[in-house]
């Protein structure tokens, strides 16, 4: 499997030992940084987006920490998603749980407590080469609610908690489900009934309006044309 070059924290680009130049504190993983997308153009340019090199493409991004069990992986020459070894390891880690090359990939951070026991925590998704942090969804829901609040005049949250949500984070969210929903095939068509399947017989309520629909089948009797012959008066 062909990997792409990985530099370590300290030889970044942007550290002070790399060109000279004072870096930026990163943000620390696990915090919230919704507000962040993350793109490498060069990158992209020069290796393919696949299920087998998108993990090397995310640790890359400042959403990546490298105190991960993959990170342990990667330094013993070991592909960083090979679950036989994460299972057996205990602590924090990556997992890639959607893909649908070469758009979407979604990255899941959790917690592993065994080789059954897992905690999500974070969700991060890689769409047409952009990284993106997924919003909790409590956080989705309390911006939900403050906006409905707002657009009917109605204040349903302190003032705090207002300060505190992130409206583009919103937005975000729903551009990310409108691309999905752009890029996912139509539904498919409903399977055929099995042989030998008979439809459900109808109802007493059904079948009137059936006979009702048989009258006008019946041939038409004009009142006045269709009876008989003509009676002739007796005179007396």
């Amino acid at each position: 499997m062909a990997a792409t070059p990985m530099l370590p924290p300290n030889l970044a680009p942007g550290n002070a030992n790399f060109d000279g130049n004072a870096a930026a504190a990163p943000p620390t993983p696990g915090t919230d940084m919704t507000g962040i997308c993350f793109r490498d153009q060069l990158w992209l340019n020069t290796y393919p987006l696949d299920r087998n090199l998108v993990f090397d493409y995310f640790a890359l991004s400042p959403f990546y920490d490298y105190t991960c069990n993959n990170e342990q992986l990667r330094m013993r020459s070991i592909h960083p998603l090979d679950i036989s070894h994460l299972s057996k390891m205990t602590g924090i880690e990556f997992m890639v749980s959607e893909v649908m090359e070469p758009h979407l990939f979604v990255m899941r951070k959790q917690k592993r407590d065994g080789p059954e026991k897992v905690t999500p925590m974070l969700t991060y998704y890689v769409l047409d080469g952009s990284i993106y942090q997924g919003p909790q969804l409590c956080n989705v829901f309390a911006a939900r609610v403050v906006l409905d609040s707002e657009n009917e005049g109605v204040s349903l949250e302190p003032k705090a908690a207002k300060e505190s949500i992130d409206f583009k984070e919103v937005k975000r969210v729903d551009h990310i489900l409108a691309s999905l929903q752009r890029k996912l095939p139509p539904a498919p068509q409903p399977p055929p009934f099995p042989e030998g399947y008979a439809p459900p017989t109808t109802t007493e309520g059904e079948q009137a309006p059936e006979a009702e629909q048989a009258d006008p089948k019946l041939p038409l009797v004009d009142p006045i044309l269709d009876q008989g012959p003509s009676k002739r008066l007796k005179y007396t």
